[in-house]
Formats: structure tokens, sequence, C-alpha cells
């Protein structure tokens, strides 16, 4: 039995299921998917997850681009995504909201080195380094081969939803409305903001992460299937927003992204002015002085081609 085909969908009320199979595994992003669940507002999922590489297990020796994949995988494919998930009444110009409420990792994930210039950068060879790492989602904590643990804080690479223009486009680079954020804040207890491109909004997720650091510096983190992700949708028609907004454990994270660091840190520090002059009833100068006593900026990736930056403005920084 192939427990990626077989396995059942469920719909329990205003609570839905996904698991991968045929139906609901994809390695691009598209408007011309077909949703494989349509929801109201204020519905949640419960869904299950791939690892990135598509994967029918840990890690066993082998090169990791010749792992063993599910056979739903396709060459040339991006991140093992699991959607399109329709909300009745998403038009764009509104603003979907995630509300992440779990993140359980399954037993295992993997951090390669991937080809690449960073890693040829850091002096890297081909093929590379694997760290197999053993998953204990009770404890909290990781065990590679090697006997090094760390702490676990779960959440799914890619929450997004596909531009508005037709055909096929990769998993890799994250957008304005979403994809491969790769934002390690983005844990159970988050809500991730993102402004809807088509009708119906079309989310997909995937990319589960067991571990990272900011800036995710070797290309990967500890990848991983996720058992178990509930996620709550809703809808917002009141609120415009140009790129990423998330309100976490670490503080509201406005996210922006650039070609460069510079590029990137322009729209976050622009959508952080916008969010201060929103909740605190200022003019943005007094918002751009509240934030550079106030505001952090971190680096969310480096290694998607489009870079992140995200500014954080931590619980309680402002009263």
């Amino acid at each position: 039995m192939d427990v990626y085909r077989d396995a059942p969908e469920v719909t329990m009320g205003s609570t839905h299921s996904l698991v991968p199979n045929d139906r609901t595994l994809h390695g691009f992003f598209s408007r011309d998917f077909p949703p494989v669940l349509t929801i109201d507002p204020g519905d949640s999922v419960r869904l299950r997850t791939l690892d990135a590489w598509w994967s029918t297990g840990p890690y066993i020796g082998a090169n990791v681009d010749e792992r063993p994949r599910v056979s739903q995988y396709q060459e040339g494919f991006g991140h093992a995504l699991i959607g399109p998930i329709e909300v009745r009444g998403a038009r764009p110009g509104m603003v979907l909201e995630i509300r992440i409420d779990s993140v359980i990792t399954d037993a295992w994930g993997t951090c390669a080195e991937p080809q690449s210039a960073l890693n040829a950068h850091y002096g890297l060879s081909t093929p590379g380094t694997v760290h197999a790492w053993e998953l204990d989602s009770a404890s909290m904590t990781g065990r590679n081969q090697h006997g090094h643990t760390v702490a676990l804080r779960p959440f799914l690479g890619v929450m997004g939803m596909p531009p508005a223009e037709p055909g096929l486009h990769p998993t890799f680079p994250p957008r304005w409305h979403g994809g491969n954020l790769d934002c390690k804040e983005l844990v159970a207890g988050s809500t991730l903001y993102l402004p809807i491109p088509v009708d119906g909004a079309l989310l997909s997720v995937g990319d589960g992460h067991a571990a990272q650091g900011d800036g995710e510096i070797s290309g990967t983190a500890i990848e991983c299937p996720m058992r178990q992700v509930d996620l709550r949708l809703d809808l917002h028609s009141d609120w415009a927003l140009d790129g990423p907004v998330a309100h976490t454990p670490a503080g509201w994270l406005t996210l922006g992204l650039g070609d460069d660091l510079d590029t990137a840190t322009r729209p976050a520090l622009d959508a952080m002015f916008a969010l201060i002059e929103r909740h605190y009833k200022v003019p943005r100068s007094d918002a751009v002085m509240l934030a550079s006593v106030a505001v952090d900026l971190r680096v969310t990736q480096i290694v998607n081609g489009v870079v992140g930056v995200h500014a954080v403005l931590p619980p309680g920084a402002i009263r």
C-alpha cells in the first residue's frame, strides 16, 4: 500500500483534513491548478506534509539527491507542496490570515549541503556533508548521527499562493504573497498575513523545518515531514498589504524581499512603519523614530535567489 496514494481525506464540520496523495501533491505554484479543498473563512485545516525532497523515509547513506522519493515526484519539481486550498470569497486586494495552531514533526529529518555558490564560497565540495537527524517531538530535541543535539522549533518553510500570471511557477523564490519565506519565527502560535493575488487564494504549504537558524546559511534547515499541521484560514478586506506580515511569539514581523539585503530591507521597514502607524495611531515621522529605538532587523534567508529580511517589533517594546 502506498500511504501517500491511499490515505483518506476527512472533512469534519469546519475542520478539514488533507494528506499527501496523487490529488493533493504538486511541485509548482499555479493559478491553473484546481483546488483540492474549498473552505469557508474561519475554517481550520489539518495537514500532513512530506519533506522538501519528496522523500519516502529517513536518509540512509546515499547521495541526498538520489534518495528514494514517493511515486508522485517528477523531475523538475520543487518543494513537495500540498493543496491548493480555496477560501470562499477570497479576492485580490484582500488579506489571507493563516493562524498556525500546531506544527508537529515526524521522527526524522535531514540537513544537507546542496551545490550552490554560497557553499562553494564556504569552501565546501560536492557531494557534500549530510546530517541525518532523529527528531523527538516530546522533548523537542533533535540528535544527528554524530551525537550533536539541538532544540527543535518546527515551522513550515513554504506557505503561499500562486502568482496571478498563468502557467507553472517554481516554488523556490519567496514572493510578496508568500511561498518559500523560510522565516523561522512562524512557529505554532503565530499568525501570518499575506496579500491575496488570485481569486480563492489557492493556498499551498510544505517544506517542513524542524529547526533553522536565521539566514538558513547552508541552504537547508533540518528538512522534515510534518506529522500534523493545524491552520485556521480567514480573510480581511479592510487591511491593504504589499507583502507578508506576521504576529509571532517574537513580536510583530514585517518581511521584505529583494535581490540583495539592502533591497530587501526597504520594504520590510516600510511595512513596519505602516504597522506602527496603524497600531499606535501616529504619523509616519513618529513611526520611523519609534522603529529606530524599538525595532530589530534580522536576515530571514540568503539562499533562495530572492533574499529576505524581517523587521521585528518585540512584545511590549512600545507601550
